[in-house]
């Protein structure tokens, strides 16, 4: 046996618990992962709190087994399905997967990359998730060299991950944090500029113009300032009905392994960079769970089983 982090009623984190699960074993094409990090995303939360039920089995809501949560993790390959050949047992691996907050998750090959050597668990664990919502929407975006993309919710989980791929794309990066954040941006490369009333003057007094608006909040301030800077291509992956009428954008995410092994190929030239909030045991995943709906949390929340 095994132990995954599961919930059986919808509700606040303290519906969650740690339970004995079979090991799972890897089916055609899929190699199973012993777990070392396992990146929690906002839609964690609202999963969690019932806010997404159209993504749960219908036999959840009238009652059905346990649900499992997380969809990124990093591990060791510890056993290969039957036509499995990307992988070998002892290669560590990143990607994206169902049910990641557990000790062993069974992921198709086509779902993961190698690891870079000497990258820290908890950094693989949070790059797949946050990096690819990042790279599909600027891509969706356009984003081209020497144009100026404004960030809002730049120091965040996605937003941080949007800055960097959107520099190493040569685009100039406007973010907009708390002031405790303005440090980590530059380090980034972005400008930073504060959010709250007067935000579309801050961000005139550092740019001229700007091209592109990427929302990783969409407050009605950020989407209203958005829009009116980048008329038809603001774009947010946060949902607010106030984007449709303001004109923007709603982008999604497509997770392909070409993505993935982009990400890796900028982590590993120095390009990316993986920031980590904080880790927590599967025992302790209610507290990581508050701290992640807090908001305001610079980079990714990581669980770690053991």
């Amino acid at each position: 046996m095994s132990q995954a982090l599961v919930f059986s009623e919808y509700g606040g984190p303290e519906v969650l618990r740690v339970v004995d699960v079979p090991v799972p074993a890897p089916g055609p094409g899929e190699v199973r992962v012993r777990v070392r990090a396992a990146g929690a995303q906002p839609f964690d939360n609202l999963f969690r709190g019932g806010g997404a039920r159209e993504w749960a089995p219908a036999s959840f809501d009238r009652g059905g087994g346990p649900q499992r949560l997380g969809n990124e993790a990093a591990g060791v390959v510890d056993a290969v399905g039957e036509g499995a050949g990307r992988f070998a047992v002892g290669d560590e691996v990143l990607g994206w997967c169902n049910g990641a907050f557990a000790e062993y998750v069974a992921v198709p090959e086509g779902h993961l990359a190698r690891k870079p050597a000497g990258m820290p668990w908890a950094e693989a664990g949070a790059l797949t998730a946050s990096g690819q919502t990042a790279h599909t929407a600027l891509s969706d975006l356009d984003v081209k060299p020497g144009e100026t993309l404004l960030v809002h919710a730049a120091a965040g989980g996605v937003g941080s991950y949007a800055v960097q791929i959107a520099v190493a794309w040569g685009a100039r990066v406007v973010g907009t944090a708390s002031a405790r954040n303005h440090e980590y941006l530059r380090s980034l490369g972005a400008t930073p500029v504060a959010y709250g009333p007067g935000l579309a003057e801050r961000v005139g007094e550092v740019a001229e113009r700007v091209d592109v608006s990427f929302d990783a909040v969409a407050t009605g301030e950020s989407l209203r300032v958005g829009a009116a800077l980048a008329p038809g291509r603001a774009g947010t992956v946060a949902s607010n009905p106030l984007a449709g009428e303001l004109g923007v954008r709603q982008l999604g995410t497509v997770r392909t392994p070409e993505r993935l092994e982009d990400l890796v190929a900028l982590y590993a030239a120095g390009k990316l960079r993986v920031e980590v909030a904080g880790t927590f045991p599967l025992t302790r995943a209610a507290e990581a769970m508050r701290e992640l709906a807090a908001g305001h949390v610079r980079g990714k929340v990581v669980l770690t089983p053991g």
